[in-house]
């Protein structure tokens, strides 16, 4: 098959604007008589006018054809490697082209193959990720029609989706994953096939799901891809219990809170963060129906033994299981809030106890998401950010 070829008249995407290090990596490949392209997420990043986070390359040498021109280059992969390219801090991943059979609804367990420049295209994931950019020729070359979609704003598998989905569910995840972080519609079969195949998620690893989790909790739409999980069925499906806890009551206050997190510019997205804002309400609401309802109020103890059933339930038992650092991490936030902003208004807080942790700027930071919805809370922080000064 023939592809597309926008020539530079034809596309926005100027050389100033991709990485100085990633231009030398193809360039000299290049040199050497192979051919080597930007791919996959930085080609359509850069054409949405989005600053990409990485500059991939992929190139028809093979990994030790590279690292011979590299002396920077690190191979890594036992399965299918990869080179890892270093300037300085910087890290460029150059892959050797792949195949793969858009065609084949068996799950994937081998995908190391290595093939031309339109099997690499033609194995990606979404049409918007499928374009290469060749900068020497300022040129886009496109096999699976992306740019078009690009400018449509929408996302469509490669090849048929059910099929698509079968071999990798993870791609259902990774689809809410651009469509929160981009705005951009999902073509109808794309999404029929979604909602019709949300069981396969389950044959995929969890430390995939849970990567793929994490990898979106770096952003700053973590509250739509949440409400994206949640409308099409993938909370209740990973997460049973925060979806079983997650009632119409809850379920508001937690996206308050992770709609002010995201729209917080002085930080940079933290996960415990913003998994203690699905699990603050929910432990609130413990609170309330096992003590406030019984004319009681809770001790710290008994406000740490909800703390650690709650994440037991939600962090422990479902299919990814979270790491244990990050547990007691979540477990410190949530627990640090009765100390900051004692149940009962006659204790005084906690707060010179707390502030020599190395942990509390974490329970601050928590604190001044929750100072949004809440007055007293406000006052706390304010109070606590005079002393810190």
């Amino acid at each position: 098959m023939q592809p597309v070829i926008y020539l530079d008249e034809n596309h926005p995407i100027s050389e100033d604007r991709i990485d100085p290090d990633a231009l030398k990596v193809i360039h000299r490949l290049k040199k050497h008589d192979f051919s080597a392209y930007l791919v996959g997420g930085s080609v359509r990043d850069l054409l949405l006018g989005i600053t990409p986070k990485d500059f991939d390359i992929s190139t028809n040498a093979k990994p030790e054809e590279i690292k011979t021109l590299f002396r920077n280059c690190l191979l890594i992969g036992r399965r299918f490697r990869l080179a890892h390219i270093r300037f300085g801090p910087k890290v460029f991943e150059v892959s050797t082209f792949r195949s793969g059979d858009p065609k084949d609804d068996n799950f994937i367990v081998n995908d190391n193959e290595f093939g031309t420049e339109e099997q690499d295209a033609k194995r990606r994931d979404f049409t918007i990720n499928g374009l290469l950019y060749d900068p020497e020729e300022h040129a886009i070359i496109d096999y699976v029609h992306g740019l078009k979609d690009v400018d449509s704003k929408l996302l469509r598998t490669i090849g048929d989706p059910v099929i698509r989905f079968k071999q990798d569910p993870i791609r259902m995840i990774r689809l809410l994953k651009f469509k929160a972080r981009l705005n951009f519609d999902i073509e109808q079969e794309t999404d029929n096939a979604i909602r019709s195949n949300i069981q396969e998620i389950k044959k995929s690893s969890p430390d995939r799901v849970l990567g793929e989790v994490f990898k979106m909790l770096e952003t700053k739409a973590t509250s739509s891809f949440f409400e994206l999980l949640m409308d099409y069925g993938f909370i209740q499906i990973l997460f049973p219990h925060l979806s079983n806890f997650l009632g119409p009551d809850l379920k508001g206050t937690a996206f308050k809170f992770l709609e002010v997190a995201d729209n917080q510019e002085i930080y940079q997205p933290e996960k415990n963060i913003l998994l203690a804002c699905f699990l603050y309400p929910i432990l609130e609401k413990k609170i309330q129906i096992h003590y406030i309802e019984k004319d009681r109020i809770p001790h710290l103890g008994d406000i740490f033994d909800l703390t650690r059933d709650l994440i037991k339930d939600t962090l422990v038992l479902p299919f990814p299981r979270f790491p244990r650092w990050m547990r007691e991490t979540i477990a410190f936030i949530l627990n640090s809030q009765f100390k900051l902003t004692p149940i009962d208004p006659k204790k005084r807080s906690r707060k010179h106890k707390l502030m020599g942790h190395k942990k509390f700027s974490l329970a601050l930071r928590f604190l001044g998401l929750r100072a949004h919805l809440d007055e007293r809370c406000a006052r706390e922080y304010a109070k606590i950010k005079r002393l810190k000064k």
